[in-house]
């Protein structure tokens, strides 16, 4: 019995197949689900940062553009010695044009100060001083329009110096303070999301715009700038946003565009509890439907167990007295379901392997009086119907042993008995081999039919390689014996023609064998045959001519027949590879 704490019971096992089955798929799926909505957050979150990060830094682009288109006007005219009143009327226009605009100076083309118009400061017209060292002068000339490091006015206000050279040298330059604090407006109106927001950096990192005009009035102070200079820096150049914290120590998503001309960087941040939003409620989902599927799972399992735990302990005991050999118990399931087809399968199959040991009886009780092959031809048929007698052509083989009277006599019983075991092993395994019936054996000698019951193609043929098998083994056996002192010899005799077979016997003990004249002649040619002599009738010479070597060894008087029978014999030596011989025979 195998112990039973080697087993769980059903419940355990539909419980976990059913939570596997309903949970895993869910979570599964849940995963996968999350996992490709995060790739795709991403990816409109990706799409939406750049977008409101180059959306931002074309708006602040077009407000420095504006100011550097408007600066252009001022630098279309050549200068002369005396001053032109135009060109003090077109400045303070351009300062109430451009609010952003803090002061203008006017070069010329030597780089002489020519007019200062300021808002914060008085203005100067001709004072002629020499400006031509300038970086601003300096970077215009070199590059047209020039833009400064932004500079914090009285280190709170954030200015930008902008210097823009003419066409030609004559026109001079303009030089223009800008006050920063103005991008204010362009930055707070930037939106990302309902939380998100966006700022400015000049090119060393410090905070020149922010919707939090405070920092922007601390944005001298390192420890003001710093944490959105890590945000910017966090991003780098890679494709795509970037996470990072900001000054409040929020996780956020940022993407940053370049501001082209001064220099600067727009970055727009979001933060991740905001842009995830989506994500979050999507695994909340998967996380409650998980917890509901699981609990439904558990209550299945839990209702199938039990309605299955009734008729699984009925199989078990219904198998259990089938396997012990009740094929009459029937097992009860009325469940109308699978259950139910089971057990009237287990019922059929108790009634097949009731009728199966009947007939396993039958067949062994056959095979104990009944040649092998007889037995298992009433097998492959299903009833014994073969086994009646019938008139048939068959070929009868009889051998025995020459000089085994003798060899007995003498002998010690257990001498015989081996002698006799070796014999029959070697015989029994050449009837095998050529599918022959043995009929019966006595003593020393065998009676072996070809074609009955199991009919053959070319029964003679077959019983002449049949004698010539057992000749050769048995020979082999001689030779060993007669090392061993024992002289004894074998013979064989064939004979074909109709013959009755059939069963003969009573219900205890039944025999299959053949009855005619055909049996009697071969026996009779086997009593005539020498050591080493096949001896066959004129029927199996004219069979096999041709295909064997016949030898006529004329008519010879046989017991039991009026008239001297034509005999003919089968030289199994003949019939041996080239070079093996066989020792002398005893006649």
């Amino acid at each position: 019995m195998i112990p039973q704490d080697r087993f769980r019971g059903l419940f355990h096992k539909y419980l976990l197949a059913l939570f596997v089955a309903v949970a895993i798929p869910l979570a599964f799926n849940g995963v996968i689900e999350a996992w490709f909505g995060y790739r795709d957050q991403r990816a409109r979150l990706d799409q939406w940062l750049s977008l409101q990060s180059a959306s931002a830094a074309a708006e602040i682009h077009d407000f420095i553009h504006g100011i550097t288109s408007q600066l252009g006007w001022l630098v279309q005219l050549p200068w002369s010695d005396e001053f032109d009143e135009r060109r003090r009327t077109d400045a303070l226009r351009l300062l109430r044009q451009a609010p952003a605009i803090v002061s203008l100076t006017l070069l010329d083309g030597n780089g002489l100060e020519r007019l200062y118009i300021s808002r914060i400061g008085l203005n100067r017209i001709e004072s002629r001083t020499d400006r031509s060292a300038d970086p601003a002068l300096v970077g215009a000339r070199a590059a047209q329009i020039w833009f400064s490091d932004v500079s914090y006015n009285r280190g709170s206000e954030p200015y930008l110096t902008v210097g823009m050279a003419g066409n030609r040298p004559a026109v001079g330059a303009v030089i223009a303070e800008v006050n920063l604090k103005l991008i204010w407006d362009v930055i707070s109106a930037i939106k990302v999301g309902r939380t998100g927001s966006a700022f400015v950096l000049d090119r060393s990192g410090r905070l020149i715009a922010h919707p939090d005009i405070s920092l922007v009035l601390r944005g001298a102070e390192e420890a003001t700038s710093k944490p959105f200079r890590a945000v910017r820096d966090a991003i780098g150049s890679k494709a795509g946003f970037a996470t990072s914290r900001d000054a409040q120590g929020h996780y956020v998503a940022a993407s940053a565009a370049p501001v082209q001309g001064p220099d600067w960087t727009v970055v727009v941040v979001q933060p991740l509890s905001e842009a995830y939003a989506p994500i979050y409620s999507a695994l909340w989902r998967t996380a409650m439907l998980l917890a509901i599927s699981t609990m439904l799972a558990g209550i299945l399992a839990y209702a199938l167990a039990h309605r299955m735990t009734e008729p699984i302990k009925l199989l078990e005991e219904g198998t259990e007295k089938i396997g012990a050999g009740s094929f009459d118990h029937r097992i009860s399931i009325d469940t109308g379901d699978e259950f139910q087809r089971l057990a009237n399968s287990f019922n059929r199959m108790a009634s097949e392997l009731a009728l199966a040991q009947q007939h396993q009886e039958r067949i062994a009780k056959l095979k104990r009086f009944l040649a092998p092959q007889v037995a298992d031809l009433v097998d492959r048929a299903g009833d014994d119907s073969v086994l009646d007698g019938r008139r048939t052509e068959v070929v009868v083989v009889f051998c025995d042993l020459r000089g085994f009277t003798a060899f007995s006599a003498g002998a010690t019983p257990e001498e015989v008995m081996s002698v006799l075991s070796e014999y029959y092993e070697s015989l029994g395994r050449v009837i095998a081999k050529f599918e022959a019936t043995l009929i019966n054996f006595s003593g020393d000698g065998l009676m072996v039919l070809v074609n009955a019951p199991v009919p053959v193609e070319e029964p003679a043929l077959r019983a002449i390689d049949l004698a010539v098998d057992m000749q050769t083994n048995v020979q082999a056996l001689i030779a060993g014996w007669r090392s061993r002192g024992y002289h004894v010899g074998f013979g064989i005799g064939l004979a074909s023609g109709p013959g009755t077979v059939g069963r003969i016997g009573y219900e205890d003990r039944l025999d299959y064998t053949a009855i005619g004249s055909v049996v009697n002649l071969a026996a009779r040619l086997c009593a005539s045959a020498a050591d080493k002599e096949i001896l066959i009738d004129a029927r199996v010479a004219a069979d096999v001519k041709g295909r064997r070597p016949v030898e006529d060894l004329g008519g010879r008087e046989i017991k039991g027949f009026d008239e001297a029978i034509p005999v003919f014999g089968i030289s199994f030596e003949a019939l041996l590879p080239s070079g093996r011989r066989m020792p002398g025979a005893i006649r």
